[in-house]
C-alpha cells in the first residue's frame, strides 16, 4: 500500500534539505529526520531562499515522508524492498494523525534487516520517533 503522492518526498532538493536543517530522532531500527513547516522556519534564511521556499509552499500543505536504506542495511534488493513496504503500512496508518507541512525522512539502519518479526516493533519505534519530534496532531 503506497503512500498518496502528495505525501511522498520525492525531490533531491527536499531531502538535501531535511538532511541538512532538520532535527534527529534516533531510535533502535530508525533514525527520524524531520524538517519543521515554513512557518516555523529560521527568519534568518537569505532572500533567496525565501522566494524558493514560497513558490514551493503549495506543496508543503501536507506532510511529505521519504524513506531512505542503503545497500549497508542488506545487499538484497528483496530485503530492502520488503522493509520499504512494512515502514510504508505503518506509516500509512499514522498520516491522519500528523500535522501539516513537516517533511520527514525516515533512515533505515542495518537492525531493521536483522529482526525477523518487524511489522508492530516498526510501527512502534515510529510512533515514538514522531512523538519525539513532535509532529502528531495534539487532538489526536
Amino acid at each position: 500500500m503506497a503512500l498518496p503522492k502528495a505525501n511522498r518526498l520525492k525531490s533531491r532538493k527536499d531531502f538535501q534539505a531535511v538532511f541538512r536543517e532538520g532535527i534527529r530522532h534516533h531510535g533502535s531500527y530508525f533514525t527520524l529526520r524531520a524538517l519543521k513547516p515554513l512557518g516555523s522556519a529560521k527568519s534568518s534564511l537569505d532572500t533567496a531562499t525565501q522566494i524558493t521556499q514560497a513558490i514551493d509552499s503549495a506543496h508543503l500543505a501536507s506532510t511529505r515522508v521519504g524513506i531512505s536504506i542503503s545497500t549497508k542495511v542488506s545487499k538484497r534488493a528483496v530485503v530492502r524492498n520488503r522493509i520499504k513496504r512494512q515502514i510504508t503500512a505503518a506509516l500509512h496508518n499514522l498520516l491522519p494523525k500528523l500535522l501539516p507541512g513537516w517533511r520527514l525522512v525516515v533512515i533505515v539502519k542495518p537492525t531493521a534487516a536483522e529482526s525477523k518479526c518487524v511489522s508492530p516493533q516498526f510501527l512502534q519505534e515510529l510512533k515514538q520517533l514522531l512523538a519525539q519530534a513532535e509532529v502528531f496532531d495534539g487532538n489526536s
